[in-house]
């Protein structure tokens, strides 16, 4: 294959532009109203070897006797690059634009009207606090009720070198002492503290009483003005990575101005984004266990700050029935409140799909605003009779084995919904920016984008959406959605009756073939999903020729707790099996795949299950392709900044004395793919970041030698200042090509 054709298909599927947030503001003329939606959108410059941001913006104009019944889409505005921003954020009703803009080094924060500038402020001069958090988990930047202040977090400031009368640093014995920090993606943030900058006076202040031990962040203001709430991260006895971590001990903290601070939650829990009501009465936040999976079921707590008492408004859900929501997996969106502080919006993944619900708290009821209908549950397949791989795959199983619907998917795919994902970005005013996409549709405004708006509706009501720009293209791939049932002899015994999924794409026409090579890949995590939207890698290897299953294989997140739970201790066997049951199952169901060739991918936890397959079915498949896989879990415990999953994974319980036994590493060894690099015949392609904190690119280093010394085939691609992700934009394009011209090799 032409690297010139794979890299044209590379640039071509990852220079769409995707939305990242939305804002609404209206406003209340004299024989009309209007609302203004303003976006921000990320987009990939492959020249620059960087991502490009830039916002644009809708008015959408409302009927004279109705305003939530939307009569004009005004054209968008041109885009305007907004390059340096950290952090911005609206005011909520003079439509102040605040920004935390990086330059020369310097972070200066930016107060902007609609005559231009009104204010800068250079926070590094100020000398108050160290670099602004511009992170999703610890990072803020809030509007006060009467827009005189704004709330954010920095990193504490280090002390300063005192110099004695005879000229030595009396500091100087500390300088090399170890400093803590947050792990992959949150290196070199360690004590981060709460920040306020009063604008009338262009003081900035650092609160106090936050507790010794707790690392605050997420902090909004309270109604007033006099206080704020934040999320307190424990951090003794030592700090563990957070990213991709709904684990971790914490609490919901209030904090006013003075230094008084209160605990507004429960000791031994996790929680996470905290969101106040239109009319400051009710906080609601994500609440789930401390430790064991690494990410999980949340439940939606409410707290009412008259009483001081909390309740549930939606529970963990162990099983989710069929068509129903499957839980809270994801974080809350910033603005998720209706106006009338009753209902709260969300977006959170639902079997094979990423979904948008409602949950009403006067009846705890939750619905569904998305328009997949009920019958998209998934087509069903049942378990596979028992194969002996590598033989031919069985004939498609009779059509009673299938939903009808699955049947007319697979003649023409007209009946699939539109859109498998719907990722909500804003709710304001009732007001609700919704992105959408699909596995041929990617949520891009140049091409492709579906931006879509609703009001919410009144109660038993229906949601009316309007797209702000329809889609002008899709991609020629066709995709379907199933589900799988585990064999007998494959179902866990202590969560029995579990299933799982997958998603395929492929090409409507392969080129020039009469049969197509199937790309298995598999999600790392292991707790996340793969939802039936716009993928990069799947896009660009459907456009070369391939088809691509995504397998959400038993302890994916939207299959309910159940789910997640029944794979602890079980990593290395059930997830390998359900990936090879969900690959089995493709192959009967759709004849035109080819099972003769066979190519397995992915990346960390998804990396691991690709060397596992490899290893454990080595006739099976052809190659494989695995980023920053786990290779051997007992030699990673001492590097990975998440050393509790090490433990929980294998079925082991933790706690942060913990000291290795034979027995736990012996349990750790078995269950990592390295026991099987004897067995793997398949060529293998290895790509490692150097500066991976998570999974230490040592580990794949371990395969790398053992397959060299058995003259096995195999391939290394090392990034050195990439980390787990392998996120940089040089390295998502060198990553591609090398995995698609290694398929080709191979296949």
């Amino acid at each position: 294959m032409d690297p010139g054709r794979v890299t044209g298909a590379h640039a071509e599927v990852s220079g769409l532009p995707a939305p990242v947030s939305a804002h609404v503001r209206d406003e209340k003329l004299a024989e009309l109203r209007t609302y203004t939606v303003i976006t921000e959108w990320s987009q990939t410059d492959l020249v620059r070897g960087s991502r490009l941001r830039y916002s644009q913006q809708w008015t959408l104009i409302t009927d004279t006797n109705d305003h939530k019944s939307i009569r004009t889409v005004l054209p968008p505005g041109p885009c305007v690059p907004v390059s340096g921003e950290l952090l911005s954020g609206l005011s909520p009703v003079q439509g102040l634009r605040a920004v935390i803009r990086e330059t020369s080094g310097h972070q200066l924060l930016e107060i902007w009207d609609r005559q231009g500038l009104r204010k800068c402020l250079n926070l590094s001069a100020v000398n108050k606090h160290g670099r602004v958090y511009d992170d999703a988990q610890f990072g803020c930047l809030s509007w006060s009720q009467c827009e005189n202040k704004l709330l954010y977090v920095a990193e504490k400031l280090k002390s300063t070198w005192m110099v004695t009368h005879d000229g030595e640093h009396a500091f100087r014995k500390d300088r090399s002492v170890y400093c803590e920090d947050w792990g992959e993606t949150l290196t070199n943030k360690s004590v981060p503290v709460v920040c306020v900058v009063n604008l009338q006076c262009g003081s900035v202040s650092v609160l106090q009483g936050v507790p010794l031990d707790v690392s605050p962040g997420q902090a909004l203001w309270a109604r007033g003005g006099q206080s704020v709430f934040l999320v307190g991260w424990y951090h003794e006895p030592f700090r563990l990575g957070l990213r991709f971590c709904s684990n971790r001990r914490s609490a919901l903290f209030k904090l006013d101005l003075d230094g008084n601070c209160e605990c507004l939650s429960g000791d031994n829990l996790s929680v996470s984004c905290p969101r106040l009501s239109p009319d400051g009465s009710t906080l609601i936040y994500l609440q789930g266990r401390v430790f064991g999976p690494h990410n999980q079921c949340l439940s939606l707590q409410q707290l009412d700050l008259s009483s001081k008492r909390t309740s549930t408004l939606l529970d963990v859900v162990n099983r989710p029935q069929t068509g129903q929501c499957a839980g809270v997996y994801e974080a809350l969106p910033a603005c998720c409140w209706s106006a009338d502080s009753q209902r709260v919006v969300f977006s959170s993944a639902r079997r094979n799909w990423k979904d948008l619900f409602m949950v009403d708290r006067r009846s705890n009821k939750v619905t569904s605003l998305c328009d997949i209908p009920p019958p998209y549950c998934d087509s069903h397949f049942p378990p596979p009779p028992p194969a002996h791989f590598p033989d031919p795959p069985l004939p498609p199983p009779p059509p009673s084995h299938l939903h009808q619907e699955h049947q007319r998917n697979q003649e023409g795919l007209s009946d699939l919904p539109a859109y498998g994902s719907w990722r909500l970005l804003t709710v304001q005013e009732d007001l609700m920016v919704v992105c959408c996409s699909s596995p041929n549709t990617p949520p891009t405004l140049m091409c492709l984008c579906l931006q879509r708006v609703g009001f919410l509706p009144p109660a038993g009501g229906a949601v009316s959406w309007q797209t702000l720009q329809p889609p002008v293209l899709t991609f020629d791939f066709q995709w379907t959605v199933l589900d799988v049932t585990p064999p007998p002899e494959e179902d866990n015994t202590h969560y029995p009756g579990l299933d799982f999924g997958a998603v395929l794409v492929k090409p409507s026409r392969p080129p020039n073939e009469n049969k197509t090579p199937l790309v298995v890949s598999v999600h790392g995590g292991p707790h996340s999903q793969f939802p039936a939207e716009w993928n990069c890698t799947t896009a660009g290897l459907a456009k070369l020729g391939f088809a691509v299953l995504m397998v959400n294989y038993r302890g994916s997140t939207g299959f309910g707790q159940d789910g997640i739970l029944s794979l602890i201790g079980r990593i290395g066997s059930q997830d390998v099996k359900d990936v090879q049951a969900a690959v089995a199952a493709a192959l009967q169901r759709d004849v035109s795949l080819d099972p003769d060739r066979l190519a397995v991918i992915g990346g960390s936890h998804g990396g691991f299950l690709s060397c596992h397959l490899v290893g454990q079915y080595p006739e099976f498949y052809r190659a494989c392709a695995a980023r920053n896989p786990v290779i051997n879990a007992a030699t990673l415990l001492g590097t990975s900044d998440i050393v509790d999953w090490r433990y929980t994974s294998v079925g082991f319980p933790y706690s942060y004395d913990q000291i290795p036994t034979a027995e736990a590493l012996a349990a750790m060894l078995e269950r990592s793919p390295i026991t099987h690099a004897a067995q793997i015949k398949a060529p293998v392609l290895l790509m490692l970041g150097g500066r991976d904190r998570r999974v230490s690119p040592h580990q794949g280093l371990e395969l790398y030698k053992a397959l060299k010394s058995r003259a096995s085939p195999v391939r290394l691609l090392w990034f050195p200042d990439d980390g787990h992700s392998l996120s940089r934009v040089d390295t998502q394009a060198d990553c591609f090509l090398n995995t698609v011209l290694w398929l080709h090799q191979h296949l």
